[in-house]
């Protein structure tokens, strides 16, 4: 008497017998991505790419920390070196495809570490910024009044209060000139001492944070 055939099916080349360890296992992971939609995965896929192309612009010691960690593999990294080098735009998008598929394959460990580097690059280029905007906000200010230097000197009292007024007093002059060069339809210029001025200004602010 023939023997009757177990009930099964194929995946991936391979038969699994219905009620076996392995249908089990199968339908425990289907049912895992119950939920999860086509435009799930492919929001998550996109965003997974964009994270691999901002880590184009992250180089020196946060990269560093990620590949020396091995959050960043030598695979991912020899892929965004050579994606740094195209210079063809569709070349280039290519390998920005390939940088999302190497990084759908990171662990999530490795996927948040590559996170938080980029979150503390923004957050760095942030405060840069902030401490232009003040060092500049500052320059204007002892440029305009007199009150300013008083107030600076006593907030900074390490400033070289000599090479500051110096530099306060010369600036001024290139100011007043600037006005009637621009009252005349003529570019303004701007002089050695407001530029000194600015980085005398910024290095003091810096010293001071630290």
């Amino acid at each position: 008497m023939a023997r009757k055939p177990k009930k099964g099916y194929f995946v991936r080349g391979q038969f699994v017998t219905e009620g076996s360890e392995e249908d089990l296992a199968l339908k425990r992971e289907a049912k895992g991505n119950e939920g999860t939609s086509r435009t799930d995965l492919k929001r998550e896929s996109n965003e997974l790419q964009k994270l691999g192309e901002d880590l184009l612009d992250l180089r020196g010691t946060l990269m560093l920390r990620l590949t020396s960690q091995g959050h960043v593999n030598e695979k991912l990294a020899d892929a965004l070196d050579q994606a740094r080098r195209i210079t063809n735009f569709e070349g280039r998008r290519r390998q920005i495809q390939f940088i999302g598929k190497l990084m759908r394959k990171l662990p999530e460990e490795a996927l948040q570490a590559v996170r938080e580097a980029l979150f503390e690059k923004h957050s760095g280029s942030a405060s840069e910024t902030l401490a232009l905007h003040m060092a500049e906000q500052w320059r204007l200010r002892l440029i305009e009044a007199d009150a300013a230097l008083d107030e600076w000197v006593v907030q900074h009292p390490d400033t070289d209060v000599q090479q500051l007024r110096a530099l306060v007093r010369q600036a001024r002059k290139d100011h007043l000139s600037d006005a009637k060069s621009v009252s005349q339809g003529l570019a303004p210029r701007q002089g050695r001492a407001f530029r000194e001025l600015f980085l005398l200004i910024k290095s003091q602010l810096n010293a001071s944070h630290v």
